[in-house]
């Protein structure tokens, strides 16, 4: 690592930045990997039927080039500077003048303030690059969840690997603790699933919500697990009344539980550890 990067604030600054960049392409993530995967599935039933591939524009997370979803206008280099060029064209498509989703910005922001707050949590280091890129991953599964009610294989399988492999030498916690906790997580939230199912004949989660919370076992390790869990629920229940009260959203009408799941991981990774001394604190 450079020596400049050595210093706190610089390496914060390095990583805000680059977070920023990053949120843009964790946008084309968001949008781009539901509709690779829709299109794998609708070629792979295809194959099963024998009939021939869907003739349709592929979609890769490199090709092709963003575009307004409006006029097919591409976005220039110039247009896609995270948060400046959305505030540079007032919010719009420079070419047909449609308004640019919130949306856009917003991950960017968030990316490159969390990504900065890491850095200068953990301080210059190796420990710091791992906890960016589990944030930047959550980030990316709550909004594909929110959107779709989605948490693909293809990001939440290798979240584990990476966590157990980033913790092979004790980065954030021990090995032990990171496989127990990536069994553990898995089989907590399974149990629940079943027990649910069982007692009431329908399914309250995905399984992907079962790789989420075992990919933040693996991360944080198994000691982190209840407060995760405690602080989802708490979590899911601020955001699940909002959302009825001022969306008038139908009680039965499901809300993804893998946002809660992120967000609780990525407060555990930053204060996990103080805030479960703090509750053993009180109790004595």
């Amino acid at each position: 690592m450079p020596d400049f990067l050595f210093d706190p604030l610089n390496f914060t600054l390095c990583w805000t930045v680059l977070g920023l960049l990053v949120g843009s392409f964790l946008n084309v993530v968001i949008h781009r990997l539901p509709k690779m995967l829709e299109q794998e599935w609708h070629a792979n039933c295809a194959d099963l039927r024998g009939e021939p591939t869907p003739s349709v524009e592929r979609i890769s997370l490199a090709r092709p080039r963003s575009r307004c979803p409006h006029c097919g206008h591409q976005i220039s280099a110039v247009e896609n500077i995270p948060v400046v060029s959305y505030l540079m064209l007032g919010g719009k498509c420079s070419h047909c003048m449609a308004r640019i989703g919130l949306r856009y910005p917003f991950v960017e922001a968030l990316s490159g303030l969390l990504s900065g707050y890491a850095a200068w949590h953990f301080g210059p280091g190796l420990t710091a690059t791992g906890a960016i890129l589990f944030v930047w991953i959550l980030l990316a599964l709550t909004f594909i969840d929110i959107d779709t009610q989605l948490l693909p294989d293809s990001l939440t399988l290798p979240l584990i690997w990476i966590g157990l492999l980033f913790n092979i030498d004790g980065a954030l916690v021990d090995i032990k603790s990171a496989v127990l906790g990536a069994v553990a997580g898995y089989l907590a939230l399974w149990s629940v699933y079943w027990l649910f199912k069982l007692a009431t004949g329908k399914e309250g989660m995905g399984y992907g919500d079962f790789k989420l919370l075992s990919a933040i076992g693996a991360w944080l390790g198994w000691q982190q697990l209840p407060l995760t869990i405690l602080l989802s629920s708490v979590v899911g229940a601020a955001i699940g009344t909002v959302l009825i009260v001022v969306s008038r959203r139908g009680r039965g009408v499901p809300i993804p539980f893998g946002p809660y799941l992120a967000i609780a991981g990525m407060i555990a990774l930053f204060w996990g550890k103080s805030l479960t001394s703090s509750y053993l604190g009180l109790l004595g």
